[in-house]
């Protein structure tokens, strides 16, 4: 598993992480509705190596009324949208249902239970993708359209949230999206500070450190790609190493580059020489 893999799944192992995403970021009323004391993770996964593409999945299941409502979070890590993900998804969705079918875990009606599909998008491009599955489909003729399959995901493209306005609430994953679209040392410190605040307690020391090796594995190395980071994971072990050594980190980091830079440029002119 990729370093940007496992750094997400483990920020979404925690269930305080999947509430706020829920509430902070799926306006519907039936959320309000939501016990979010009942979030119990899957185990396991329910799509294939071979199918899976440069992403990776979640799912955890919590009470709504009566009955088990299934969220399926798959995390994409593709810089480019990927144009068919109604169709994976409509599969991926089709193989948890299977899985749920064969362990007899129904709704007290004896029929399935639902399932809130999100794609949690972080590439630089927005995201142009179909997000209801009709859009893939040439169109049927009059009569033939109520057959076709009917299905959507709720699609969270983090660049596309203003940063102010995530930085008004006090939310999780709101904090990951802050992280994600930070630019300058100093947006990044506010971000650490504030989830420092709000995972102050010994019971939050998890999650604390699940950001910590987030931040260490995949923020730095994705901003700074070749500099030596130390192998600290404590949220508040990384704020002071941001404060001491960012700025030798980017002056590593650009003469990493200008040497890279200088390397390829002369390799170019040696090749068009002896050409």
């Amino acid at each position: 598993m990729a370093e940007s893999d496992s750094g997400y799944k483990l920020l979404f192992s925690h269930p305080e992480l999947v509430a706020d995403l829920l509430r902070g970021f799926v306006p519907e009323p039936w959320v309000a509705e939501v016990d979010f004391a009942t979030l119990t993770p899957l185990k396991g996964s329910y799509v294939s190596e071979n199918l899976r593409q440069r992403h990776d999945d979640v799912v955890w299941k919590v009470r709504l009324r009566e009955q088990w409502l299934y969220v399926y979070v798959l995390i994409e890590f593709q810089s480019e949208p990927d144009p068919c993900m109604a169709l994976r998804l409509l599969v991926y969705v089709g193989l948890l249902y299977q899985d749920l079918l064969r362990r007899e875990e129904l709704s007290p009606d004896g029929l399935l239970p639902p399932v809130l599909p999100v794609v949690l998008y972080h590439g630089a491009a927005p995201w142009t993708g179909a997000v209801e599955f009709r859009e893939l489909l040439t169109p049927a003729p009059p009569g033939l359209e109520r057959y076709q399959p009917r299905f959507q995901y709720l699609l969270l493209d983090e660049a596309r949230y203003p940063q102010a306005a995530l930085a008004g609430m006090e939310n999780l994953a709101a904090a990951l999206f802050r992280l994600e679209g930070s630019r300058t040392r100093e947006e990044l410190q506010a971000v650490v500070d504030d989830l420092l605040a709000w995972l102050a307690t010994p019971q939050q020391r998890s999650l604390r450190r699940a950001f910590g090796i987030w931040l260490r594995r995949v923020f730095l190395r994705r901003r700074l790609p070749g500099v030596v980071i130390p192998e600290i994971d404590d949220l508040r072990e990384v704020k002071a190493m941001l404060a001491e050594r960012w700025e030798q980190w980017v002056r590593e980091w650009e003469q990493r580059g200008l040497q890279q830079g200088l390397q390829q440029g002369l390799q170019q002119g040696l090749q068009q020489g002896l050409q």
